[in-house]
């Protein structure tokens, strides 16, 4: 099992930024990532149908020959990763907004969380923001829109710089000094987001701990793949596979491949 393949899956396009974080620390493994674009966003549908869609997703990277599954979609993960490991006897890691760095070390006492619908709404988000931001005000705001454009090859655009402010803004008269992301879209907006920030304001997203979580539960599992030459990594869309081809910057150090696929 060594040798087979990490998979991972998003609503979309999004979840490239856990992906490439994962190749980065994990250069050896072969990946394969499914965007689940015909079905973007999950933040809006209800948790029946986004819990049938982790498992659809799920059934299509085990048929895959995948050893282990990365949920990397925080609406996924909130409201299906429960049933996923109940349902399947392979390690599956989820995604959650990063809720407890910020809560710990703010020192205005004031956190920003950008999410969809979906994650906000979650009962799983709900018992995180409760355990560890009691004494700290949470700003929440729906990040409506936001997934649609970045899935619409938009991330750079008046539209969305237009979108993003007005969503960033009562975070900031709020004085935040910490905001989360809680989408796996939302990191692909960083460099709009700290034009609109102050220096003040740390941007955080689960990217790298996810990162660190894979490698620790491979280990565990004695799953590390052992071979020497960098891995190979399979994505597919179902799709037009143009969003997922322009978000994913060329690295020469990496071997992938973009293909369209129904599932």
């Amino acid at each position: 099992m060594q040798k087979q393949p990490i998979g991972i899956f998003d609503s979309g396009v999004g979840g490239t930024s856990i992906w490439k974080e994962i190749t980065s620390l994990l250069p050896h493994e072969d990946t394969i990532f499914l965007a689940d674009s015909k079905y973007a966003p999950y933040g809006k549908r209800s948790k029946e149908e986004i819990t049938s869609l982790s498992i659809k997703n799920t059934e299509k990277l085990l048929e895959l020959n995948c050893k282990i599954i990365v949920v990397a979609c925080n609406t996924a993960t909130t409201n299906a990763i429960k049933v996923l490991r109940s349902t399947y006897n392979i390690p599956i890691i989820g995604i959650e907004p990063a809720i407890k760095p910020a809560a710990i070390n703010t020192k205005t006492k004031k956190v920003g969380v950008l999410a969809t619908k979906g994650t906000l709404s979650s009962e799983l988000f709900a018992k995180t923001s409760d355990l560890y931001a009691q004494n700290i005000e949470v700003i929440e705001v729906i990040g409506t829109g936001l997934v649609e454009l970045i899935e619409e090859g938009k991330k750079d655009t008046k539209e969305m710089r237009a979108l993003l402010y007005s969503y960033i803004t009562p975070m900031i008269n709020k004085n935040i000094d910490y905001l989360v992301l809680g989408c796996t879209h939302y990191p692909y907006l960083i460099p709009i987001l700290k034009d609109m920030l102050s220096d003040q304001v740390t941007i955080i997203d689960s990217g790298a701990a996810v990162a660190r979580q894979t490698k620790a539960i491979l280990i565990k599992n004695n799953l590390l793949n052992q071979k020497s030459e960098i891995g190979n990594h399979s994505l597919y869309t179902n799709s037009d596979t143009k969003t997922l081809k322009a978000i994913l910057n060329t690295n020469h150090s990496i071997r992938y491949t973009v293909n369209a696929l129904d599932f």
